[in-house]
């Protein structure tokens, strides 16, 4: 875990890390490594950061991450907007409440405001009839921010107070474990308002593992047996514990669907995705127990998403973790 810094410090850190991408004309940024593993993270900065959608949780935002000679991240995407919902890269979390709605926004009426975990305070459109998941909202107040970083480890920190009697304290912190080939997500999130908060979160996974086009060059690895909701359309198909591809995706085309067969027990928050044809892999595991699955890919990432979820009454905080192994064959 990470040693605190005293708040000049932080803040000092923060503007030089600023101050020098400013220079280079490229986004606010940091970079870590413990020896084996080098990431490189854009920061959260409400007026300059590579991400300012309000879909996603601004923090840990990995655009590129290397081990082995391997790269793991990278833009999925073609053309980079910074307030496009999806224009981000890296294990990033989306929180949601409701479904697929967001935390108290049934309680604000056309005008007023809500609130997106990891994000801030949002206005819901005057003329706005339903939630708009990947649409992107007006944001009122980003919160109070404070970046901690060291060699191995960076650490982020958004206090927001919203309306309704929801406010929150969250923590990421983004890890690289001396010694070992892995990165460990912890996340912290304080209610410190008056109502409960009642969440779900994912990792959306934008592994993109040597820019390999998702086919069958790519194989996803479950430790249940998994079964797909939906028709993987003769594209993908599930073979024992694995989904594999049958050719490469063209532009255009995608696969989605929730994946059943897991238990309810954590042990089954343990997934692989792994580059056949380049060695590289990356085992992925979490503290909890999943709530659901979503399955996702398009020809540049193919992405499995568990969800967790949580009540976190006041005065009361959650944490969990993920982690990710790197390897290669």
């Amino acid at each position: 875990m990470l040693k605190a810094m005293k708040p000049l410090k932080a803040a000092f850190l923060f503007m030089a890390l600023m101050a020098t991408t400013a220079a280079s004309g490229e986004y606010p940024e940091a970079q870590i490594s413990n020896g084996q593993i080098e990431a490189k993270i854009h920061l959260p900065d409400a007026q300059n950061g590579s991400y300012r959608g309000t879909r996603f949780d601004w923090a840990g935002d990995i655009y590129s991450l290397r081990y082995k000679g391997h790269e793991y991240f990278g833009r999925w995407y073609e053309n980079h907007d910074p307030k496009v919902h999806d224009a981000i890269t890296g294990p990033v979390e989306e929180f949601t409440s409701n479904g697929s709605s967001a935390l108290g926004y049934d309680k604000a009426k056309p005008g007023e405001t809500f609130i997106r975990i990891g994000v801030g305070v949002l206005r819901r459109p005057e003329d706005e009839s339903a939630f708009r998941r990947f649409g992107t909202y007006e944001i009122v107040d980003p919160g109070k921010r404070t970046i901690n970083k060291t060699a191995h480890a960076i650490d982020f920190t958004q206090e927001v107070n919203g309306p309704n009697g929801y406010s929150y304290v969250y923590r990421k912190t983004v890890s690289l474990v001396r010694g070992k080939p892995e990165m460990v997500l912890v996340h912290t999130l304080r209610n410190t308002g008056r109502e409960p908060i009642e969440t779900s979160v994912y990792d959306h996974n934008f592994f993109v593992i040597d820019n390999e086009v998702v086919g069958p060059g790519i194989v996803v690895d479950f430790p249940f047996d998994p079964k797909a909701v939906a028709d993987l359309k003769g594209i993908a198909e599930l073979k024992g514990r694995s989904l594999v591809y049958t050719r490469d995706l063209e532009k255009g085309e995608s696969v989605q669907s929730e994946i059943t067969g897991f238990s309810n027990s954590a042990k089954d928050y343990d997934f692989r995705i792994e580059n056949r044809k380049s060695g590289a892999g990356v085992r992925i595991r979490g503290s909890h127990p999943i709530e659901k699955i979503n399955f996702w890919c398009i020809r540049t990432v193919a992405c499995p998403e568990p969800y967790i979820h949580m009540r976190i009454e006041p005065g009361d905080e959650a944490t969990w973790q993920i982690i990710y192994d790197f390897y290669t064959r």
